[in-house]
């Protein structure tokens, strides 16, 4: 997985003054968890630009002017209510041998054979919860849709490997093609609906004779 460099200070004082004051400064107050104790520090606003508004998934080392520096995954943000500017951020220390969890972006390759015909594409889940350690753990998981028809599923037990763990239930669908009005079915797929109601329709035959020999 990429990783993202932020170079920060560490801070003595976290009242709310000294806060206040490093927020009118452009700075933004951060905490580290996960270690031996929590560690305050802040880092420029800007400096969260690469981490926060982009789709993929990021590690992050964390520098500080003391020449420390910190392994870290992001755990919480706050935005101003009005003004949507970041007013606290939230760090967990991560160690190369020890598991985490993370969120990892969801990413589609190919084109449906379902959505070529009309169908629609649904995405219960633009990211999912993987635990592994850190680096083991993906930039993205990715999805070959070619293959799905309308009407087909594709869950959460298909894209299964030994690098990390999903942390969802195995019926979980991470994406499905489902049928719209102006969906065409081809034939193929007609052929493989008849044959499902002709197997039904076989079956129903086979218990009336039986149930006509009880009312006689």
């Amino acid at each position: 997985m990429k990783s993202i460099t932020i170079n920060g200070s560490q801070r003595e004082s976290v009242g709310k003054k000294a806060t206040k004051a490093l927020r009118n400064a452009g700075q933004v107050p951060c905490v580290i968890y996960g270690g031996d104790k929590s560690l305050h520090f802040s880092a420029p606003e800007l400096a969260f630009s690469k981490l926060v508004y982009t789709p993929n998934a990021h590690t992050v080392v964390i520098a500080l002017d003391n020449g420390e520096s910190y392994n870290a995954v992001m755990q919480d943000i706050q935005f101003h209510p009005v003004t949507d500017r970041i007013i606290h951020v939230d760090f967990y220390q991560i160690f190369e041998n020890k598991e985490i969890t993370m969120e990892i972006p969801v990413k589609t390759i190919g084109s449906s054979k379902g959505v070529m015909n009309g169908g629609n594409l649904r995405m219960p889940y633009r990211k999912l919860r993987v635990k592994a350690i850190p680096s083991k753990l993906p930039d993205f998981i990715e999805i070959d849709i070619t293959p799905l028809k309308i009407g087909s599923k594709f869950y959460i037990t298909e894209l299964e490997n030994e690098d990390y763990k999903f942390l969802h239930p195995e019926n979980t669908v991470v994406c499905q093609v489902r049928r719209s009005r102006l969906a065409v079915v081809d034939e193929e797929e007609e052929g493989e609906e008849e044959g499902a109601e002709g197997t039904e329709g076989a079956a129903e035959g086979s218990e009336a004779p039986a149930a006509d020999a009880a009312q006689e």
